[in-house]
């Protein structure tokens, strides 16, 4: 399974884990299913959400307010959603989904978690051998992984982003 990342998307996802960093930040995903690939086109925070430093909650009553707003668009659909995972004292924030994360998940739909972590070191922005891609901007280095739940468990699907290289 493959995801790309459109710029809009990638910007999204950045700002929102940095504007509420040192808690985690949630977000739906607008796109496209194909057979073989997840097509992010945006990235949406939910301002509503009940933020800490080790989760983010989510009221599904605030849900009812956009549905029909999103019944709207033809062409694109909730696809999946992001949540960050932030450093908290000296334990660095992981892209990899914790075990309440993996229950939340449902086949169909693709999940991207944004870790993001105090800058020790200046990276350019790349895709990585593991699927990821990761970079650091400001005072903060971020690495974003994707996972989707298939029929026995949940797998890691590689992210495509064209326009992390040349920011």
């Amino acid at each position: 399974m493959r995801v790309y990342l459109s710029e809009n998307a990638f910007i999204d996802l950045l700002l929102s884990s940095a504007e509420v960093y040192k808690k985690e930040c949630l977000g739906f995903l607008l796109g496209y299913k194909l057979e073989d690939r997840f097509i992010v086109e945006h990235a949406f925070s939910v301002q509503t959400a009940n933020r800490r430093h080790k989760g983010v909650v989510y009221n599904q009553k605030n849900h009812k307010k956009i549905e029909p707003i999103l019944s709207r668009f033809d062409k694109l659909q909730i696809i999946g959603d992001f949540h960050s995972h932030t450093q908290f004292g000296p334990t660095k924030g992981l892209p990899i989904p914790s075990h309440e994360d993996v229950k939340g998940m449902v086949p169909g739909h693709i999940y991207l978690i944004v870790a993001i972590n105090n800058n020790e070191k200046t990276m350019p922005w790349g895709e990585n051998r593991d699927g990821t891609i990761s970079g650091s901007i400001s005072k903060f280095f971020f690495k974003i992984s994707a996972y989707f739940l298939n029929a026995t468990s949940v797998k890691r699907a590689k992210i495509y982003c064209p326009f992390p290289p040349g920011f």
